[in-house]
């Protein structure tokens, strides 16, 4: 029986989401790629899929009385759909925590080693044909503070205490956690930035986040540290990040995110040397988008069976709250 229909919004040049060819017979797949397809798809869709997060899109062709009950995202996420007709409403909303969380984890890893070692110092005196012996240091005790202790930065957690490394987290309230020696409340975060010799963003966008590292948040770091943020670009403000690393204050920072994506090609961040860029990437292992799909379908029978869904968000937080 097919008396139910799934949108899948996409990108206009992205691939079909694997595995939903499972339901054939059980529901109506569509795509949608463009505006017109999909404003003429919403007003006979139970299910929206989003893989492709054009806020814009959403808002400009959202219909009164749409009839979507559910809306799924294929990230962890959801600050993109949080337009006023979806929060402001029954419809349920589902993302894909668990899904990017040991990639992610390996990515802060592999970024904390870098730094520790000082892989990009190889790098560039590679390019120079240098022969420069020097010390670097060990992670093993170590202190990180993660921004953040939610899937995500609990999986992270675990591997760098894996490490050696003391782990400490900031979340909306303080909690007794075993992935960290300690979590603290969000409103601790200043109090907490000067003891961190590494500090890494996974917190989701809200506003309580957007634009949380600023000037002062940088000059609360202790000097030397480093920064990795692998949750959302807006929380951190990017001109505030070039004027700290530029003054030395830092010593470097990985970025998978940014306020604006694509990084502009003149940006100053492609050229300072204690830098390293990815484009949005840290938690897509090979496999990814086929770990997706079939979390989208194993919800969906649990939405056939009436039965309660995975990874219920809380339209007031903006992420998952259940742990």
């Amino acid at each position: 029986m097919t008396d139910t229909t799934i949108t899948v919004l996409l990108a206009e040049d992205e691939p079909a989401l694997p595995g939903l060819e499972s339901l054939d017979g059980l529901a109506r797949v569509q795509e949608a790629r463009t505006p017109a397809q999909l404003k003429s798809a919403l007003p006979e869709t139970d299910i929206l899929v989003v893989t492709d997060f054009r806020t814009d899109l959403l808002e400009e062709v959202w219909p009164d009385n749409c009839p979507v009950r559910w809306v799924h995202a294929t990230s962890a996420g959801v600050d993109a759909l949080m337009i006023d007709p979806i929060k402001h409403s029954d419809i349920v909303v589902t993302n894909a925590r668990g899904i990017f969380d040991r990639g992610i984890a390996e990515y802060v890893l592999g970024a904390l080693l870098m730094f520790a070692k000082d892989t990009l110092g190889n790098l560039a005196l590679k390019e120079q044909h240098r022969w420069q012996h020097r010390e670097t240091r060990m992670l093993r005790g170590a202190n990180a503070l993660i921004v953040g202790a939610g899937s995500i930065g609990r999986e992270v957690a675990t591997v760098l205490r894996a490490m050696g490394m003391k782990v400490i987290g900031t979340a909306r309230h303080a909690r007794q956690d075993s992935a960290f020696d300690r979590v603290h409340r969000q409103q601790d975060l200043p109090a907490l930035l000067g003891d961190a010799d590494y500090v890494v963003i996974t917190a989701p966008l809200t506003p309580d986040t957007n634009g949380l590292f600023d000037a002062a948040t940088f000059r609360q770091m202790k000097p030397g540290a480093a920064l990795v943020n692998v949750g959302r670009g807006p929380i951190v403000c990017t001109d505030a990040l070039v004027q700290a690393l530029q003054q030395g204050r830092l010593a470097g920072a990985a970025l998978d995110v940014f306020e604006e994506e694509p990084l502009p090609a003149n940006h100053p961040l492609w050229n300072h040397p204690k830098v390293m860029i990815s484009a949005h990437m840290a938690g897509d292992f090979i496999g990814w988008r086929q770990a997706l799909g079939q979390q989208f379908v194993d919800n969906f029978h649990r939405w056939r069976r009436g039965q309660p869904l995975d990874n219920p968000v809380s339209k007031e937080h903006g992420y998952v709250t259940n742990r």
